[in-house]
């Protein structure tokens, strides 16, 4: 495992997420993870955040409403293609994604949510702000992205450990 800078590692994140990457959120006893394509990184508040959007249509939204962190993998390389498929088209209400296809949670350094045990970076954040889309100030143009009106909350999580795993 190596530690890495959140801004040196922005250039990766903005070319390999719409390739996807993997959200993982547990509160209690609920973990599950799903497949994002979108986030962003930088800096505000003076402080490394990066920031999610999840729909409230989405297990997932249930499971980090409770919760106080999050992880992202991202995972380089296509040996977890097939991973992010189906944990983007299927839900962890219906199936437990962790023994449904292999994937192994492994203990974060510095946050509750687990990182998924995958080659690449991961990213360990504390939920600082969220705040629900206001479809009123949506471009209405990206309204046809919402047909059933299940906006995004984005959440802002301040980057607390950073680091890249090797395929070990």
């Amino acid at each position: 495992m190596k530690n890495c800078d959140p801004m040196e590692i922005s250039k990766t994140l903005a070319t390999q997420i719409g390739k996807g990457a993997f959200l993982t959120v547990k509160a209690g006893d609920e973990l599950n993870t799903m497949t994002i394509g979108w986030a962003l990184i930088g800096v505000i508040w003076m402080k490394p955040v990066l920031m999610v959007a999840v729909r409230n249509s989405r297990h997932t939204f249930s499971i980090i409403e409770k919760a106080s962190d999050f992880s992202v993998s991202l995972p380089l390389g296509n040996d977890m293609k097939d991973n992010l498929m189906f944990c983007g088209t299927k839900s962890g209400k219906n199936v437990d994604k962790f023994k449904e296809y292999g994937l192994i949670p492994l203990a974060p350094q510095k946050i509750i949510s687990p990182v998924l045990k995958a080659a690449g970076i991961h990213m360990e954040c504390k939920i600082c702000y969220k705040t629900p889309m206001n479809p009123a100030f949506l471009d209405p143009d990206l309204e046809k992205l919402y047909p059933a009106k299940d906006y995004h909350t984005l959440y802002f999580g301040e980057i607390m450990a950073c680091y890249e795993m090797g395929a070990d």
